[in-house]
C-alpha cells in the first residue's frame, strides 16, 4: 500500500500532465480534456489540482454521478471529510451504485471508518428477504 502523500509521477505522468494542462488551456470547459488531467492529478499526488478540476466537472456535469464520486475522493485526499460526504450521497443520489469500488477505494481511505460512509453503503447494498 502507498501513502497518498508520497506519490511520485514517472516521467511519462509527467508529459502526460504537460500536454493535458496545455489543452485544458486552451479548451477548458471540454470534459474530455479535464477528466483525465483530474486523474492524473491524482496520480501524481497533486490533490488540490485535481479537486479543482473535478470541481469545474461538477459545475461542467451536474448530473453524472462519476464526476460527484470524483470530487469525493478529491475532497477526501485533501481532508474535507464533511464535504467529501456530501459529494458521495450527491454521487448516488445521481446513481452512483459500486459499493465494493467505495469501500477498496484508497482515495476515500479517510471515510472509511465515518459511520455516514457505512450509512451511504448500506443504502447500496441489496437485502435479501429474510424468511419468516
Amino acid at each position: 500500500m502507498f501513502s497518498h502523500d508520497k506519490r511520485s509521477p514517472s516521467k511519462a505522468v509527467k508529459t502526460e500532465l504537460l500536454f493535458l494542462e496545455a489543452l485544458a488551456k486552451r479548451c477548458p470547459d471540454n470534459d474530455r480534456v479535464l477528466r483525465p488531467l483530474g486523474d492524473l492529478y491524482t496520480a501524481a499526488g497533486r490533490f488540490k489540482d485535481g479537486l479543482l478540476v473535478d470541481q469545474q466537472l461538477v459545475g461542467l456535469c451536474p448530473q453524472e454521478p462519476e464526476v460527484w464520486y470524483n470530487l469525493s475522493c478529491s475532497l477526501a485526499l485533501v481532508g474535507d471529510v464533511e464535504a467529501a460526504i456530501e459529494a458521495l450521497n450527491s454521487a448516488v443520489d445521481r446513481g452512483y451504485c459500486d459499493g465494493e469500488w467505495m469501500v477498496d477505494d484508497e482515495d476515500l481511505a479517510s471515510l472509511h471508518g465515518d459511520p455516514r460512509f457505512k450509512a451511504i453503503v448500506e443504502r447500496l447494498t441489496p437485502t435479501t428477504p429474510s424468511n419468516k
